[in-house]
């Protein structure tokens, strides 16, 4: 469903990303693990389209999207929440919702975005930026969900949230993949969260992937050695 294929991004003369490959497939999770400064925003924002690539190829079902602009990889099946979020604080629940249906055909909420974030419902009239962190990281799966997309990628998804919030949002996950059978990609340092909804791990450390393993092969204590600093 996602294939990347020897992606390398650079910030002006600076390359960021070396030669990233890999591969999700339909119904899949995957997590990208690292530490900050790894590459992980970078390789995030490339596949979205906010940063260029100097070279490679994105792939989304099959389609080339690595020149198009966000808008058009979004029309392409792909849907990114950021890290931190970035709802709009001044617009309600509902609004914010409302502004990933721009290109739908029916302008309405589907009724299994409310079921999957029951708070939401309850806060639908309240401002965005009223809501709590975990909330609002809620708030921004579900605006990516309305989209109805092949591929969502998610940018730290547990940053600066409880723990209680974070286990929330790993059944949200999986039951979205369950629901949709769509490919989910995560960023994320949280290695308890990584194996609540991935069926495979990479590491990236200086903008390279360089561990793989499946959620059954994963040894733990490695992941760890990566993740600490």
């Amino acid at each position: 469903m996602l294939n990347v294929k020897d992606l390398h991004v650079a910030y002006g003369q600076s390359e960021a990303l070396h030669g990233i490959s890999f591969e999700a497939n339909k119904n899949e999770t995957i997590a990208i693990m690292g530490r900050n400064g790894m590459g992980k925003t970078t390789l995030f924002k490339s596949l979205i389209g906010i940063l260029p690539i100097k070279s490679g190829h994105i792939e989304v079902a099959g389609k080339e999207v690595s020149k198009d602009e966000s808008y058009k990889r979004v029309a392409k099946g792909i849907a990114y929440v950021p890290q931190g979020r970035m709802i709009f604080p001044t617009l309600t629940v509902e609004e914010n919702i409302h502004t990933g249906l721009e290109n739908a055909k029916v302008k309405k909420v589907p009724e299994e975005i409310y079921a999957l974030f029951p708070v939401l419902w309850e806060m639908r009239a309240r401002k965005g930026g009223n809501l709590s962190g975990g909330q609002q990281q809620q708030l921004a799966i579900a605006r990516a969900l309305v989209t109805d997309p092949k591929v969502l990628l998610l940018d730290e998804p547990t940053e600066g949230i409880q723990p209680s919030i974070i286990k929330d949002i790993a059944k949200a996950l999986n039951e979205i993949r369950k629901l949709r059978e769509i490919t989910i990609v995560v960023s994320e340092q949280v290695l308890s969260f990584a194996m609540d909804v991935a069926d495979r791990l990479f590491v990236i450390e200086g903008g390279r992937l360089v561990h793989e393993s499946t959620r059954a092969d994963t040894d733990t204590a490695r992941i760890k050695q990566f993740l600490s600093v």
